[in-house]
């Protein structure tokens, strides 16, 4: 039995692993690890798919691997890193009946679940995506959740009631009929992959300026030329 056939698998139990210490990391109140962590598991992510094609090692098995390892990663540690940032806010408020508000961040996995069980049996998404993809919607809530912790002591209220209704938006996002382009490319001509260049080119520049919360918004900016291409397509 060839070992290659193994090594597809093995980077998705390294996107898991990857996902397991961002949740330790957020659950110490680390938000600047548990982003670096949910970073590491969606390169993992991505790398496992192109191995697979690459070695032509499909297997039931991977798929399954696949979504369970995203729900860790994708799902649970950005519900983790939202919780604290949102369960300090409400602490900092010194009202300790809304402190159960916080919870509410555990939408972020319950949503990433319906979104994965949904991917994997909807065979309209072989080349593009029908809602929020589940990495996109991490690195969202991770990177967020890092920037806007240290400004809790003085935007505590703006920050509890903006995440709350943003992650509930962005929830429902996921499980969504709005199509999204995806990240993927057959080739690297420029036509055909105008918006996936100038999203990567954006990003960079606002990673470069702002840091990790240029991944928040590189990752709204998805979601904006997604419909203005959705929007396109319609005329």
């Amino acid at each position: 039995m060839h070992i290659t056939k193994y090594i597809p698998n093995t980077i998705t139990c390294l996107n898991l692993s990857s996902g397991c210490f961002a949740t330790v990391s957020a659950l110490q109140g680390n938000l600047g690890a548990a982003i670096a962590w949910i970073i590491i598991a969606a390169i993992f992510d991505f790398s496992d798919g192109l191995a697979a094609r690459l070695l032509k090692a499909y297997s039931p098995l991977g798929k399954e691997l696949d979504s369970l390892s995203d729900i860790v990663s994708f799902g649970v540690a950005p519900g983790m890193s939202l919780y604290v940032l949102l369960e300090a806010a409400a602490s900092s408020l010194g009202c300790g009946g809304i402190q159960w508000l916080a919870y509410l961040a555990f939408a972020i996995p319950v949503f990433s679940g319906l979104r994965l069980a949904k991917f994997n049996i909807d065979d309209r998404q072989t080349t593009s995506f029908i809602g929020m993809p589940v990495p996109a919607h991490a690195l969202l809530w991770g990177s967020l959740s890092y920037a806007l912790q240290p400004l809790i002591a003085s935007n505590a209220l703006c920050i509890l009631v903006a995440c709350l209704a943003a992650s509930l938006l962005t929830s429902y996002l996921l499980v969504s009929e709005i199509p999204m382009f995806s990240m993927k490319v057959k080739t690297l001509k420029w036509k055909g992959n105008e918006l996936r260049y100038l999203l990567v080119c954006c990003g960079i520049l606002f990673i470069v300026l702002f840091g990790f919360l240029g991944i928040a918004g590189s990752i709204l900016l998805y979601i904006i030329l997604s419909l203005i291409n959705n929007n396109l397509k319609t005329k």
